[in-house]
């Protein structure tokens, strides 16, 4: 039996924010500046959830070597600048963490987004006191699918890995999380593609929509 849960954990992009309407207009912001037209969001969605370098590839994918150092830097920059213009916490979930606080649980966040970005969001979006944690990307030397960010998180929660779930919509968010001794779900209603077969990465369980976090937690205890 795994113990109760004390904390839980969630990645940014796809699983606590729907990022994906500011990231989506800054990458077609770029194609704009180099004259090509944008890219559907159906196509670039699932994109989304693996950062800045994998949108810069599919806008761009002739680019290399400091060409694509460049236009990386550039996306960064207009993403920058409209980091909350559309981003909003995705359906239900004000309640979910209204109800985490509610029941006594720690919430906190791992994020592969850097910490410069992550934090200003958080902020304009009025939510950063929410959370008993943020780790970014560059919040330390190795980020997810590294154990550490998981481990970090856990201690600044006041929690063991097993008293920990993380939720994330990507591979490597079940991967760090196992690597941490930490149970992990998989938030299908996330950036996942076509391509990807979450059934097959091990998690401890999925959710379709956020308000369902709820109910896994009460079987487990943590009510």
């Amino acid at each position: 039996m795994r113990p109760v849960p004390r904390a839980v954990l969630f990645d940014l992009d796809g699983t606590l924010l729907d990022t994906a309407p500011d990231m989506i207009g800054a990458l077609n912001a770029l194609r704009s500046e180099h004259a090509l037209g944008a890219l559907s969001t159906a196509r670039v969605r699932p994109a989304v959830s693996h950062g800045s370098a994998r949108l810069v590839q599919l806008g761009f994918p002739e680019a290399a070597g400091e060409d694509f150092v460049r236009l990386q830097r550039r996306f960064l920059e207009i993403y920058g600048a409209r980091l909350s213009a559309e981003t909003r916490l995705f359906e239900g979930m004000a309640a979910v963490l209204a109800q985490l606080a509610a029941r006594g649980l720690a919430i906190g966040i791992v994020t592969n987004k850097p910490a410069r970005l992550t934090e200003a969001l958080l902020r304009d979006l009025a939510l950063r006191d929410l959370f008993a944690c943020v780790v970014s990307g560059d919040s330390l030397p190795q980020r997810k699918p590294h154990p550490l960010p998981m481990l970090h998180a856990a201690a600044a929660a006041n929690a063991s890995p097993a008293e920990c779930i993380y939720v994330g919509d990507a591979q490597r968010d079940v991967q760090a999380a196992h690597a941490a001794g930490m149970p992990a779900l998989v938030a299908t209603y996330g950036y996942l593609g076509e391509d990807e077969d979450w059934r097959v990465w091990g998690a401890d369980g999925f959710i379709d929509r956020p308000l369902e976090l709820l109910a896994w937690l009460g079987r487990r205890g943590a009510s």
